[in-house]
């Protein structure tokens, strides 16, 4: 285990407890309903009908956001957790946000979705995390 410098140590906490909440909340608009989302039912039936992912698949990607966000949070099977989340993100930024270019719809025009800026970012993140580990202030680093 290397020895962190504090503000690494610090740097990394603060990554993990940013790209676990924000992942935490579309997870549970994914799973639980949570914050205006569909719930899980409503989120496998879009998946299907509009991206063409199948039920099972839309599950297990459901469940990675939900879990591994909260795992990444805690510091938490840290790596496997970011992991997941990557790989979730990187489906993402394919199958829903490539086609609309790079920028977000700022301007929410109905008829265009949104850009795959912010789903880069938590890919890069996640990345992050993955290659990094949790650092010190862990959950992981306690076990």
């Amino acid at each position: 285990m290397p020895t962190w410098p504090e503000h690494y140590a610090v740097g990394l906490l603060l990554l993990r407890f940013i790209v676990g909440a924000v992942l935490f909340a579309h997870g549970a608009q994914k799973v639980l309903k949570w914050f205006g989302g569909y719930g899980l039912q409503g989120t496998i039936n879009y998946f299907k009908t509009a991206l063409k992912i199948p039920p099972f698949i839309g599950y297990i990607g459901a469940f990675i956001e939900f879990l591994g966000a909260i795992g990444v949070f805690l510091g938490l099977l840290t790596r496997l957790s970011a992991l997941g989340l990557f790989c979730v993100m990187v489906v993402a930024l394919y199958t829903s946000h490539r086609k609309n270019g790079f920028f977000m719809n700022w301007g929410a025009q109905a008829d265009k979705g949104e850009g795959y800026e912010y789903t880069l970012t938590l890919v890069v993140l996640t990345l992050v995390i993955v290659i990094s580990g949790p650092g010190p202030y862990s959950l992981d680093a306690l076990l």
